[in-house]
């Protein structure tokens, strides 16, 4: 009787303190302290411990919420707000420790542009957190709840860009104070994504119900898109990027000819002309013709359209790489694209290529950092580290992507479907690898979804597959996600289906799928035993509907676009 008194007395107790719009919580322990009888209020550290019990860095999450936790009207988005703030202050003292590290630029000349990349890096990833900064901080919970898969997301790309800065740095002298320099920025920044992923979970703790936003994982969702054959326009882009890309040619603000039919002869003198954080989309059309050139899309270049006459026809051509060049890997990028300040890079019709060879080992042909981005009919050529999708959500249809190791790599979050996967003849005693996911974070918002493609051998590795093994990936980083669905897989593919990264452990906690795959090479008997194939269910989650929307926000994204997608199964 007396401890259905105590569990009524606390129910009454956290109704008050939702309807006042606190954080409260109740001791349920049974410990009895003066006299009250087990029923133990707190605003301040039962509220912080609770919150950071899901952090992988718990002395980290309770220092950053201290304060707030002194708070007696704190609300749960107080508590947010406090673990973001804490992880912009940090994230702006481990530039200061990037600017600290000196390089001999002579001796080491990658791991000196290395550096400077990690302050380019930081400087995106400070961008990235006040814009969830600032979101937060002007909503209200059901807001916030609404577009909790946009807020996952600038996090996500956060620790994208953390880690990427450290990917980079070779010699210890450079990377371990750059680590030492990074490590409180890159644990408050795992601890506000998992505080960010983990709100439902916080608010039903404190008996607040909010439905869950739109696009989430619903079993109402999941049945809407497991009708066969569902063909729809996924919804990613608004109205008027639809009619843009319905229209075919679409009327150009610049066109680039190499023959001087058009404004530019380059496409990157077409790009540095490019009107600066700009609402309206910008069209640029580039005729046929092969452009020998490097092309960085700065990252105030927002809104831009870019169309070329095929992607057998209009090239953009390459050849920085890692290997004879001294460079890092994202400075490789035949074409790349910087946009953090808008979103929504829309490319069709154009072949990126990067012709440095198997021998230049990491040789980008593409890189994108832009978030709601789509590729339509492009074609992306190289060896090693072909199609980087380095940061935030991406879509690619009717494509074609040709590589040996890695070459469809990346931390951010990308759907290909619909295309065709070249696997080519690597170096002597090499093997291949179609996919490198590298997903750090469990509650990220990344991976990679290859979905009705099909995977097939160039014709000069076609006579020699069954001796050179081929994969369809291996896993980059400790919470890796690929799955392959729908796909026609070749018999290049080894019946073991997948491979370790070498010298880690990464395959024991990563995500590595199949689903109704079909041809030669689909046959799971004999698959690495961590890797799973799984039912439609779980299939449906990694849909586009699902895996890259989430969101209001996102729900405008490729359905706009008026071009087939599909955003279910296709069976």
């Amino acid at each position: 009787m007396v401890s259905k008194a105590v569990a009524s007395l606390a129910s009454i107790i956290l109704v008050a303190c939702v309807i006042a719009g606190v954080v409260c919580l109740v001791n349920r322990s049974g410990d009895s302290h003066d006299g009250d009888h087990g029923t133990n209020i707190s605003t301040s550290s039962k509220a912080v411990a609770s919150i950071c019990s899901t952090t992988s860095y718990k002395d980290a999450c309770v220092n950053s919420l201290e304060n707030v936790g002194k708070n007696e009207s704190a609300t749960a988005k107080d508590y947010i707000i406090a673990a973001i703030q804490a992880t912009i202050e940090e994230a702006k003292k481990s530039i200061k420790a990037a600017e600290s590290v000196k390089t001999d630029g002579g001796k080491d000349p990658r791991d000196a542009m290395a550096v400077e990349d990690c302050k380019d890096l930081l400087e995106f990833a400070i961008e990235d957190l006040q814009a969830a900064f600032s979101f937060v901080g002007d909503s209200d919970l059901h807001t916030i709840n609404d577009r909790l898969f946009d807020l996952r997301n600038w996090l996500s790309a956060v620790v994208s860009y953390q880690q990427t800065c450290l990917d980079q740095i070779g010699e210890p002298q450079y990377k371990d104070p750059m680590e030492h320099g990074l490590l409180n920025a890159t644990q408050l920044t795992s601890n506000a994504l998992t505080i960010v992923s983990q709100l439902g979970e916080i608010l039903k703790a404190f008996h607040i119900d909010i439905e869950l936003p739109k696009g989430a994982d619903t079993g109402r969702r999941l049945m809407e898109l497991s009708v066969v054959g569902h063909d729809d326009y996924p919804s990613w882009f608004p109205a008027g990027d639809r009619k843009l890309l319905q229209a075919g040619r679409a009327k150009p603000n610049a066109v680039v000819a190499q023959d001087g039919s058009g404004q530019y002869k380059t496409v990157g003198g077409a790009v540095n002309a490019i009107p600066r954080k700009s609402k309206n989309r910008w069209v640029i059309y580039i005729k046929a013709g092969v452009y020998r050139e490097s092309v960085i899309l700065p990252k105030d270049a927002t809104n831009v359209y870019m169309y070329g006459d095929g992607p057998t026809k209009t090239i953009i051509s390459g050849s920085k790489n890692f290997a004879i060049n001294k460079i890092t890997t994202m400075n490789t990028a035949t074409f790349g694209t910087y946009l953090i300040n808008g979103e929504g890079f829309i490319a069709k019709g154009i072949g990126f290529r990067n012709t440095a060879g198997p021998q230049g080992h990491q040789a980008v042909a593409f890189r994108s950092q832009s978030d709601l981005s789509a590729y339509f009919d492009c074609r992306f050529e190289g060896y090693q580290d072909t199609l980087y999708y380095q940061t935030n959500r991406q879509f690619y249809r009717n494509c074609v992507v040709s590589g040996t190791i890695d070459f469809i790599f990346g931390r951010g979050a990308a759907v290909i479907q619909n295309s065709e996967i070249i696997v080519r003849m690597p170096l002597p005693n090499q093997l291949n690898t179609v996919t490198a996911d590298g997903t750090k974070e469990a509650f990220a918002i990344s991976g990679v979804v290859l979905q009705n493609c099909k995977i097939v051998a160039e014709p000069q590795l076609f006579p020699n597959r069954f001796k050179i093994k081929s994969y369809l990936g291996r896993p980059w980083d400790k919470f890796s996600t690929t799955a392959v669905m729908e796909s026609e897989v070749g018999d290049l593919i080894d019946p073991e289906g997948w491979t370790i990264w070498s010298g880690s452990n990464n395959h024991q906690t990563a995500k590595y799928l199949e689903y109704g795959n079909r041809g030669a090479g689909s046959n799971t008997n004999r698959r690495a035993k961590w890797t799973r194939v799984i039912k439609k269910n779980e299939a449906l989650k990694y849909t586009p509907s699902v895996f890259l929307e989430g969101g209001k926000k996102a729900v405008k994204w490729v359905q706009g676009t008026g071009l087939p997608v599909t955003m279910g199964l296709t069976y």
